[in-house]
């Protein structure tokens, strides 16, 4: 394909805002745990109120205060009960949606369903980071596990876009997204991999004893980084059948080049919560 002018500038604007991002995150990683973990609310009520707009702009009556209710009590919910206050805390809030859909004068099932869509794929993963990032007097360990969270999906996603750009070949899920091919895929499993055995590397290289003590072993790195990129892509997949549902490109424009909040958090939020069960099962 040839370089046009036009397409130069987007591939630059990408690259800085990319590259501002991964320098965010960083600063996020060095500041004591709750400025992450503030941060990645923030970030989280974005995408939550980008994809309720989408539904909404579908025509679907969503109802989203119990959402944003259990957003904003999750960080002192999580920091006095731990990470166990978290599924009560989405429980409750998806009572409450089935509560006052069903006593409404018309109640639809489908409006219930978009209701709780941003609570289970937006809120939850969201939560499941925040908790992450909240892990009690283990900073070496936070700055580890939020690395391995966001490294596996976003370096499967380059892998991919290269790996499918090069190669081409059948597509991976035409009715959702024509572009991704299974050779992206394969291409982003190898990324996601060598991005959680990079982890792995530096982890061994610059922590001490004890940290790595509380770290994974060597292979749960390995099966981390496969099972990661897979759900990443999933992840990937599901944000682009919501944008097809709801007839848009990008659900926002807050990253020039990027889109917005949930185009660049959807594959990091699935892993999330894959981490996260890790932590809850996996000592």
């Amino acid at each position: 394909m040839e370089e046009t002018p036009e397409r130069q500038g987007t591939m630059k604007q990408r690259f800085i805002t990319g590259l501002l991002l991964v320098v965010f995150l960083a600063v996020m990683l060095w500041l004591p745990n709750w400025c992450m973990a503030l941060a990645t609310l923030i970030c989280v009520c974005f995408a939550v109120w980008e994809e309720y707009h989408a539904l909404a702009t579908a025509g679907h009556r969503v109802v989203t205060w119990p959402t944003w209710i259990s957003l904003v009590t999750s960080i002192p919910l999580t920091i006095f009960f731990g990470v166990k206050a978290i599924v009560p805390l989405l429980a409750l809030a998806l009572l409450i949606m089935v509560t006052v859909i069903l006593f409404r004068k018309e109640p639809e099932l489908t409006d219930l369903s978009m209701s709780a869509l941003p609570l289970l794929t937006v809120a939850l993963p969201g939560l499941s980071l925040v908790a992450i990032s909240l892990l009690p007097d283990q900073k070496a360990v936070e700055v580890v596990l939020l690395c391995l969270t966001f490294a596996v999906p976003l370096l499967g996603d380059i892998f991919a876009l290269f790996a499918g750009s090069a190669i081409g070949g059948p597509k991976l899920c035409e009715p959702v997204s024509p572009k991704k091919t299974i050779a992206g895929s394969i291409g982003g499993l190898a990324g996601s991999v060598l991005a959680a055995m990079a982890v792995y590397g530096l982890s061994v290289l610059f922590c001490n004893e004890p940290t790595l003590a509380k770290l994974p072993v060597w292979w749960h790195y390995l099966l981390l980084g496969i099972a990661g990129g897979a759900v990443g892509q999933i992840g990937d997949l599901f944000a682009s059948l919501v944008k097809r549902h709801s007839g848009i490109k990008d659900f926002s424009n807050l990253f020039p080049g990027h889109g917005g909040m949930l185009d660049r958090l959807d594959s990091v939020l699935f892993m999330a919560v894959l981490m996260y069960c890790y932590l809850l099962f996996i000592p």
